[in-house]
């Protein structure tokens, strides 16, 4: 079967020949591994048409992943301590606890050009109908932190104020009108992405993110799902309180560090449920194990979330951390796992 028909039939629990592959190579892994990186990358046999430039020269990296200080196309402004390495946002045009500036802040209207998200997976326009094209990354709760800073927002969600309430529905219409433009596309899923936990617990409780946010993501995936495309949904963190209600809004592939959570309790209460697309222990086993920890680790991970109906799409992320002898052992389990 060709890529599609396996991305697919995984999803759907449809009996895949094998797991599908999807990358998800952090720009800073280049310089580290250089030419090694992009040799082991050649061998896989990728499923989602992944289109990765290692020569994209840095002064096109979105502000995020861009060394120095950069300003965003929402005013905010990123402190990056080296090219592709994740900043952080120091300064936020809405900042104000008394939202002064507020009415005078302008939206912004992006166009999407599906290429300049290839910096981490690989996403394309689907314009080759052997592969699954994934697109976006969509956020909502990240993108009013960008917004308004963490610990406004935060104060903003306790004191739940008319100009709280305000701001939510902006931020999901400018979301709204920017899915638009995502679905004029040829994409078969499109991807969600907000870090909701820590590693322990949420971020806030459960019924707070029910009140606020679930309806906000259900609009959105409603959007998405009337157009026949399959929504993803990343989220970092312990979340295990929140996957039932994410599963009851339409959210058909997941992404989420299951590691944090137990893996096999995530299984028990969700295989054959969702598809996942895994989330291996990138902060030990793949830093600090073995070639052999790595490959017992993914098939511990893959018989516990997924079976040989479907439901696990092989993923792994590489940063500049991970060793190369741990990168190869990973893909060589990948294109070697059978259920």
């Amino acid at each position: 079967m060709d890529s599609k028909e396996r991305v697919k039939r995984a999803i759907n629990f449809d009996h895949p020949d094998r797991p599908p592959i999807s990358h998800a190579i952090l720009p800073s892994a280049i310089p580290r591994h250089g030419q090694a990186l992009l040799d082991i990358i050649a061998e896989v046999h990728e499923d989602f048409g992944w289109d990765f430039l290692p020569d994209l020269p840095p002064e096109k990296y979105p502000p995020y992943y861009k060394e120095g200080r950069n300003r965003d196309g929402f005013g905010t402004l990123w402190e990056c301590s080296a090219d592709g390495e994740y900043g952080t946002p120091v300064e936020m045009p809405l900042s104000d606890p008394d939202w002064k500036g507020y009415d005078a802040y302008r939206w912004p209207d992006f166009e999407v050009r599906p290429t300049e998200y290839r910096l981490y997976s690989g996403h394309m326009e689907g314009d080759d109908p052997r592969y699954y094209a994934r697109g976006g990354w969509i956020t909502f709760f990240e993108e009013m932190q960008q917004l308004r800073g963490f610990e406004t927002l935060l104060m903003d969600l306790a004191l739940e104020t008319p100009e709280f309430e305000r701001f939510k529905e902006d931020t999901l219409a400018f979301n709204l009108r920017h899915l638009d433009k995502w679905l004029q596309w040829d994409y078969d899923g499109l991807h969600f992405a907000d870090d909701w936990g820590s590693q322990i617990s949420m971020m806030i409780s459960p019924d707070l993110w029910r009140k606020h946010f679930k309806p906000a993501y259900r609009t959105m995936f409603d959007k998405v799902i009337s157009a026949g495309v399959d929504v993803h949904f990343h989220s970092d963190g312990y979340i295990i309180d929140i996957i039932p209600d994410l599963l009851d809004i339409g959210v058909k592939v997941i992404n989420c560090q299951t590691n944090c959570m137990d893996t096999e309790r995530i299984g028990k209460l969700f295989r054959d449920k969702v598809c996942f697309r895994t989330d291996l222990d990138r902060q030990n086993v793949m830093i600090f194990g073995t070639p052999r920890d790595v490959k017992e680790h993914i098939r511990s991970v893959f018989r516990a979330l997924g079976s040989f109906r479907g439901g696990v799409i092989a993923c792994g992320e590489v940063g500049r951390d991970t060793p190369l002898e741990n990168i190869r052992a990973m893909y060589e389990e990948f294109m070697a796992f059978r259920y």
